[in-house]
């Protein structure tokens, strides 16, 4: 029986045969995806799969053939074209002040440099610097960049009640996310994420080319258990469970009402569910609830049960 993937990022570890984990095949999606444009924006709540999902990226460009044996995408892609990526992951960092949150993406700087053998010249200037590495970075690598940036919201998001933090939050990742649209000749393909979309404050308006697949049917699945996916994978570790049951308590999450087969189960959820010896529960409520938005319902002193049965527009 395979293991289960609990908290599981790493594309490498998941699908290393010696760990033996179980992991569901994503790969297909990214191959529509990649070859279907070039800048994308995906907003999923937290433990839903999408650093998994950049790590499956980031793989696939980096051209690790052996990892995607026996997936939907091994015979598809081509293996012997490899892409340098830029991986920024704001998951973690301390972003209290936006003195620690240039400082972080300073650390991520210095890591970029590392992993690409470049160089940055101009380390007192955060859009100088990114523009300087994507440049430097395609000059030696004589191949376009990919630019996958997980999290991207996380400083902001950190600071909700904290208005002056949230703005200057807010300028500095203004200015380091607008220099991905000019240096567009040097770019292959972009992935971001992130939790919340803030589309009132305008944070892409200079990276205004990003196609949005949050709510798109073609993938609404992108992230996420279908039914399918539990009834078969999970097979052996579901073998006396009533799967109705477990359907009506974890298989709640639609992106795009409008698609029958477009519902998914919070990962989370259902390695929990497993782990916990089948013991019903809100595990994705109790530990991967974003504590910005209960901040927000407090603050707005909204009722709870209003929310019970909402079904919100895309606007």
């Amino acid at each position: 029986m395979k293991k289960l993937p609990l908290s599981i990022t790493s594309f490498e570890k998941i699908r290393d045969p010696a760990e033996n984990y179980l992991y569901i095949d994503k790969t297909e999606l990214a191959y529509q995806l990649i070859n279907s444009g070039t800048y994308y924006f995906l907003s999923r709540p937290r433990r839903f799969g999408k650093s998994l999902f950049i790590d499956t990226l980031k793989s696939l460009f980096e051209g690790r053939k052996d990892l995607f044996q026996h997936l939907a995408i091994s015979n598809k892609w081509d293996w012997n074209t490899v892409y340098p990526v830029i991986q920024v992951d704001f998951n973690t960092g301390d972003f209290k002040s936006s003195k620690t949150i240039e400082n972080r993406i300073y650390d991520i700087f210095r890591q970029i440099q590392r992993d690409l053998d470049v160089n940055c010249e101009n380390t007192n200037n955060i859009p100088s610097c990114f523009n300087e590495l994507i440049r430097n970075i395609y000059e030696k690598h004589q191949q376009k960049v990919v630019i996958l940036i997980d999290e991207y919201d996380k400083p902001i998001l950190d600071n909700i009640t904290n208005k002056s933090i949230a703005l200057e939050a807010r300028n500095i990742l203004k200015s380091f996310y607008s220099v991905i649209k000019s240096n567009d000749q040097y770019i292959k393909f972009v992935f971001i994420t992130g939790v919340s979309k803030f589309s009132k404050m305008n944070l892409f308006s200079g990276l205004n080319n990003l196609v949005d697949i949050t709510t798109m049917s073609d993938y609404a699945t992108i992230c996420g258990y279908t039914h399918n996916d539990v009834k078969t994978h999970f097979k052996e570790h579901l073998k006396d469970v009533d799967l109705d049951k477990v359907k009506s308590w974890y298989n709640g999450y639609n992106y795009y009402p409008d698609c029958i087969d477009c519902s998914v189960y919070n990962p989370f959820d259902v390695l929990l569910f497993i782990a916990n010896h089948y013991e019903y529960s809100s595990y994705w409520w109790e530990t991967g609830t974003p504590s910005f938005l209960i901040e927000k319902l407090k603050e707005q002193n909204y009722y709870i049960p209003n929310l019970e049965n909402i079904i919100v527009t895309k606007k």
